[in-house]
């Protein structure tokens, strides 16, 4: 995925320059830098990326995106800024002010702390100019389809069928592919309008995603490649992964670290991959939510959605950027979101069953293994469990813990594993004070000692 950079001043092209070389990995085959009407802006960018971006370009734009209604995107006019994150944030943006007082802006953290320690994050489905934030999109609710189920899941297979096939780009595609309901749901709608699928998965041996993953492969016969790693692999790649993450929240980083390895084994193959992230957010897929009662289901969907930005589809943009490879997240179109919110609640989770809908939509498209399997967390399909947190606290004691767990800026760390990877993100960000930027996963483990 491409990345941007700016500062709203004239003659910042050095230090653009500098904030673009510290995501070089974005793009490390093009780059563009102008300074128009006292704003200095960058952007780079890889090969696959060049239609848009060259089109961007030639409108008097700077901008990218990572498949239809995901971007960002830069105009410039009469010495004003203004620069858009799309709805959902697919596509990561980052703000500040610069020590001399000016707007800069950025892709990633990291490239905005070469100039300043004043991190914000542009919220999705906002623009930002030197006027501050406006919200231009919230997620539409309350327009319920008056469809039996049937003709529901056929519509639904419809828009994603659609989705994928906007960001096929030739005969052959690439997927990530855990086995799972969401990712096998959008393996199965792009094997059917490709010559070649290619498919992609990471996890320890004997993990359940290996073994799912691998059926799903045959039954689509998909050309499959697998990783399969040790905890030592795990614990090696670790300050990697949090580099390019930006994070240390526990089940952010546990989750990225098999994501990071299976995007780095699938930019050996391809350009562009497939990711099933958002489809538990949108059609209720976590345990959980079983126990909300279904007048409150839809307000927490759109909650849970809501902050998707800043923990998975983080997750997503930095470990493909992180390899120069773009991820299309198909359950985070807008056409897709938009219908999704019309279906009701009661069809999402009938008969206790996580869901519904969806399962009924690619019935006859998938495996009845693989069409049933029950949901597991990112971390657990993968084989890592807690194999990570064993090994935090094996090195981190008690009394460590205890004095170390509560940040300068009054955050709380809530095991032994997010001191573990707070100790590694404190080494790569050391000027990061204020994590106001920063996401927290949901049900996040919480331990006392």
């Amino acid at each position: 995925m491409a990345g941007i950079a700016g500062i709203a001043r004239h003659g910042a092209a050095k230090e653009v320059e500098m904030m673009l070389g510290e995501i070089n990995y974005r793009g490390r085959s093009r780059r563009h830098i102008t300074e128009k009407d006292g704003i200095t802006a960058g952007i780079i960018w890889n090969e696959h990326e060049d239609a848009f971006v060259k089109r961007s370009l030639e409108n008097g734009e700077i901008g990218y995106n990572c498949g239809p209604g995901h971007y960002v995107r830069e105009t410039i006019a009469g010495g004003k800024i203004r620069i858009y994150r799309d709805e959902l944030g697919v596509a990561p943006l980052y703000y500040g002010k610069e020590r001399s007082g000016s707007l800069c802006f950025a892709s990633e953290v990291k490239s905005l702390l070469k100039v300043t320690n004043d991190v914000n994050e542009v919220p999705p489905g906002h623009y930002l100019d030197t006027a501050g934030l406006t919200s231009f999109y919230k997620i539409d609710t309350g327009k319920y389809l008056e469809k039996d189920p049937v003709q529901t899941a056929t519509e639904l297979q419809e828009y994603l069928r659609t989705a994928v096939a906007k960001c096929i780009r030739s005969e052959e595609a690439g997927s990530w592919l855990s086995g799972g309901l969401d990712s096998s749901s959008i393996c199965a709608l792009a094997a059917k309008q490709v010559r070649k699928l290619k498919t992609f998965t990471a996890g320890l041996k004997n993990a359940p995603d290996i073994k799912f993953a691998r059926e799903m492969a045959q039954f689509l016969r998909s050309e499959h490649h697998e990783i399969v790693v040790s905890v030592e692999d795990l614990i090696r790649v670790l300050p990697e992964v949090i580099y390019h993450l930006e994070s240390f929240d526990a089940l952010l980083v546990r989750s990225s670290i098999t994501n990071y390895l299976v995007a780095k084994l699938s930019s050996d193959h391809i350009d562009e991959v497939f990711s099933g992230e958002g489809g538990d957010e949108l059609f209720a897929g976590y345990d959980y939510l079983k126990s909300v009662p279904l007048s409150s289901l839809e307000e927490e969907l759109i909650k849970i959605t809501g902050n998707l930005h800043n923990t998975a589809l983080q997750r997503v943009d930095r470990c493909s950027a992180a390899h120069g490879i773009t991820a299309h997240v198909i359950f985070a179109n807008p056409d897709v979101v938009r219908f999704a919110f019309m279906i009701p609640a009661r069809f999402k989770i009938f008969e206790n069953t996580e869901k519904w809908i969806l399962r009924k939509a690619m019935d006859g498209l998938l495996p009845e293994g693989v069409l049933n399997r029950p949901k597991a967390k990112f971390w657990e399909g993968a084989g890592i469990k807690d194999l990570i947190s064993d090994y935090a606290s094996e090195h981190i004691t008690d009394s460590d813990f205890r004095k170390e767990r509560i940040l300068s800026d009054g955050w709380i760390l809530n095991t032994k594993e997010e001191l573990f990877y707070y100790r590694i993100f404190r080494d790569h960000f050391r000027t990061a004070d204020d994590l106001r930027w920063m996401g927290r996963t949901k049900g996040s483990p919480i331990e006392v000692s």
